[in-house]
């Protein structure tokens, strides 16, 4: 076996003991390889094609509390020893951090079996040639549909990836992913009143995407519903926050409860555990042991068993997200959710999601409103992380008497997320094939600057 063709276990072993070579007390490697490729197409031909593949390595070594992480692409014997050497010296001249070590034996995952989460499509890579027919099938879809000038993009890719964590506490494992995607941007309109949208869609397994010529059309359809906007009254409304948008609102609120911001008292949720956060009845799952969902694994990057688990329940906050770290400077037991790259330690993390849907449809939400806006697009963010104070930019649709009326962009959207997050009322609409299954979201009396 030459050092090009080792596997991860064995680059991830040979890591750890070139790090106990150089002097470290403690380590933890991860070793990554893969390839991807991506099509896009032009006017119905080839107008570039990536591929790329290759193995990366990371390495954390602990020498005594201090700590460094060192990366490299080239996985020669020399050149691990080299990473190991560099990562002990700089380790030795690193801050001592209280917080720092790897998991203790009880705490690793003991049992665990990647099969039933079926994160590798066994179904053979497609060519290039059929990545290519699906961006010209979707950019001739979209083309078709009346009123469309251009087709800004459509690509289609795929990528596998297998990744293998080693650490000196006896930990080891590994798994494979695939992903498979398309995707398509319409415009719609001419020169300065020119409007663009897309679709798109990503897998685990092939057979589950949705068909090319769909996304090519709905992209125009998207970018023909932005035409000739106008500025909303500026006042308190309701808005309906589509569903395509919707996951960033519920992303803030996973964001004050991520241990990191927690423990840095940079969060609008810092001492809310046990209180209402969000509407009773609502409640936020977080599983990773989903099957075919990207955000699915069986550990986390710290050999952690992963598990489902209520983050909100019934309305009430009922946990931080934390990895050995920040739970240890929280007092708490962490909860499995340490995700890592091969250049930086680990570092708390979200897993799969779903909220609560109603029992009402998105229609019914919007005739419901009376008058507001419906947000399909958001751009920039101002948000106060000590306080949850919102401000973005939005574009959408505004309703009159429960019934859309004119599309609408240059809108901003202003409140409190503590307050408004209280006032949401789901819809039934949510995607639960995705890694966030958020459905649309009803907000009253958010404030919209406008005319």
């Amino acid at each position: 076996m030459t050092d090009q063709t080792r596997s991860l276990d064995t680059l991830t072993r040979a890591l750890l003991d070139a790090a106990a070579k150089a002097g470290a007390d403690a380590s933890d490697a991860i070793a990554v390889d893969g390839s991807s490729i991506e099509i896009d197409v032009r006017g119905g031909a080839l107008e570039q094609a990536e591929r790329s593949e290759g193995v990366d390595i990371g390495l954390r070594v602990f020498v005594g509390r201090r700590v460094a992480v060192v990366s490299s692409s080239d996985v020669r014997t020399q050149t691990l020893t080299t990473m190991a050497e560099r990562a002990v010296a700089m380790a030795r001249e690193a801050p001592e951090d209280p917080y720092a070590g790897l998991a203790g034996p009880d705490q690793l995952v003991r049992h665990w079996d990647a099969g039933p989460l079926e994160l590798c499509d066994p179904a053979p890579e497609p060519s290039p040639a059929e990545l290519q027919e699906d961006a010209r099938a979707a950019e001739s879809a979209a083309l078709a549909v009346d009123g469309i000038g251009q087709v800004q993009s459509a690509s289609a890719g795929y990528g596998q990836r297998r990744v293998h964590l080693a650490a000196s506490n006896g930990f080891s494992g590994g798994y494979s992913r695939t992903s498979r995607s398309r995707s398509c941007v319409a415009i719609a309109g001419s020169g300065l009143t020119m409007e663009r949208d897309y679709d798109g869609d990503s897998r685990t397994f092939q057979a589950d995407l949705r068909p090319a010529e769909e996304i090519g059309r709905r992209a125009s359809e998207r970018a023909l519903e932005r035409l000739n906007p106008r500025k909303p009254r500026t006042g308190a409304w309701p808005v309906l926050f589509d569903e395509r948008v919707s996951s960033s609102l519920i992303g803030h609120l996973l964001g004050a409860v991520n241990g990191a911001s927690v423990a840095r008292g940079a969060s609008w949720l810092r001492d809310a555990l046990g209180e209402q956060v969000l509407p009773a009845g609502l409640s936020l799952i977080e599983d990773p042991l989903r099957p075919r969902i990207a955000g699915s694994r069986p550990f986390d990057a710290e050999g952690l068993p992963t598990r489902r688990r209520a983050i909100v329940e019934n309305g009430i906050l009922k946990g931080y997200t934390l990895d050995l770290a920040t739970g240890r400077k929280l007092g708490m037991d962490p909860t499995g959710n340490a995700a890592r790259g091969t250049g930086a330690g680990p570092s708390p993390s979200n897993w799969n999601l779903a909220l609560t849907q109603g029992p009402h449809s998105r229609d019914a939400l919007i005739a419901q409103m009376g008058t507001g806006l419906i947000v399909t697009s958001m751009i920039g963010a101002t948000i106060n992380p000590n306080t949850g104070d919102y401000s973005r930019g939005a574009a959408g649709v505004w309703v009159e008497n429960g019934v859309p009326a004119y599309t609408v962009s240059g809108v901003t959207i202003a409140g409190n997320l503590r307050d408004f997050l209280l006032r949401m009322t789901p819809a039934n609409d949510a995607r639960v094939w995705l890694g966030r299954v958020i459905p649309s979201l009803l907000v009253e009396g958010l404030t919209l600057a406008g005319e």
